[in-house]
């Protein structure tokens, strides 16, 4: 794969055009507003050319993107593996193939995660030392943003999974944030160290004695990651899930409620228009559009997911997040780690007694 540590001007980004449920015209125009926004990179669209022209001709600040057509789209219903048989004409499948074969530094897909991740998997191969992908969520905290992972890639997860997913979070939030040492901390029912059970406490144990130069805080609980207590949320793919669409639920009533209070009488909508220039910063801060991006960690590239339902600032979120980890590329930093954490644990397993044996004497 070509070097991703590039400066913007030579930076390229393939997006999928047709993946998203409101098509083409969304994904286009989120570009465009990511563009306009800052964004310094070559934009490539893979999809439907008749479709995708007229779209991009509109915006004026397009003149430099690349259209390349693809003939079929990834529908939400198809299979990972009937994807992986029969969708080589696909815009979803060019768009990584541009990424696999050098051409661009990151692919941004709204398409159906499923395939997107078998396709990942296929061309782009996984990480030296990595087992599964973890996919990330930013969460809106007072302090910024934090990262959860994984929240959907995995429905269960071990403990040496764990582990590579908590060493991936804090690369993937070094490199986005530029915070030299996040902190991290595995989410439980309780932030005691006798909470949970074993495979959770086994990999806050390993993450404690193998990795001693992670900022690892242990056990947090749900109303952590709001509070912003760590940096970096690890989790399985079931949990991390739940509690991403419980949080995107509540976030969306909150709205629903603020709006039908304060356009519900007269006093109240003259109260709202006084406040705008707060309120409208209270919508960026809470709206999950915001924040839209999921990236595959754990794949040998830069993969963002969008939000399927994504409206062009969440497009255009998750362009620049693409863009900003393409400029920042840590993967060598992820094997590295992966590779030494690893050696450690089982040299101290080696050397420490076992824990039946331990069990056994006591009884």
């Amino acid at each position: 794969m070509m070097d991703a540590n590039k400066n913007a001007p030579g930076l390229v980004l393939a997006v999928d055009a047709m993946g998203g449920d409101a098509g083409p015209q969304t994904v286009v125009d989120g570009v465009a507003h990511a563009v306009k926004r800052g964004l310094s990179a070559k934009v490539v669209f893979f999809g439907d050319k008749a479709q995708l022209q007229p779209l991009v001709s509109a915006h004026s600040n397009l003149g430099d993107a690349e259209i390349r057509h693809a003939e079929n789209v990834v529908a939400m219903t198809d299979k990972p593996m009937h994807v992986l048989r029969r969708g080589r004409d696909t815009s979803m499948w060019a768009a990584m193939t541009a990424v696999s074969e050098g051409e661009a530094q990151a692919v941004v897909s709204g398409g159906n995660t499923g395939a997107l991740m078998a396709v990942a998997r296929k061309q782009l191969g996984m990480i030296e030392g990595v087992e599964r992908p973890a996919v990330t969520a930013l969460w809106p905290t007072p302090r910024g943003r934090c990262v959860v992972l994984d929240v959907g890639a995995n429905v269960e997860a071990d403990e040496n999974q764990l582990v590579q997913f908590a060493i991936m979070g804090e690369a993937f939030f070094r490199a986005l944030m530029k915070v030299e040492k996040p902190t991290v901390g595995l989410l439980n029912v309780g932030a005691e160290d006798l909470k949970g059970h074993d495979l959770i406490r086994t990999a806050a144990r390993v993450l404690r004695e193998a990795d001693p130069d992670m900022a690892f805080k242990g056990f947090v609980e749900g109303n952590d990651i709001s509070k912003g207590t760590v940096d970096v949320v690890v989790t399985d793919g079931f949990t991390g899930n739940v509690a991403l669409k419980t949080a995107e639920g509540a976030a969306r009533l909150l709205g629903q409620w603020m709006k039908e209070t304060l356009t519900g009488t007269l006093n109240a909508k003259i109260g709202a228009l006084m406040m705008a220039p707060g309120l409208k910063k209270l919508k960026e801060r809470i709206d999950p559009s915001s924040n839209n991006g999921g990236v595959f960690l754990g794949v040998n590239g830069i993969v963002v997911k969008s939000h399927g339902g994504a409206d062009a600032r969440g497009v255009a979120s998750a362009v620049n997040m693409a863009a900003s980890l393409a400029k920042r590329p840590f993967q060598d930093e992820v094997a590295s780690t992966v590779k030494t954490v690893m050696n450690r644990r089982q040299r101290i397993a080696e050397t420490s007694p076992d824990d039946n044996a331990i069990k056994a004497a006591a009884v």
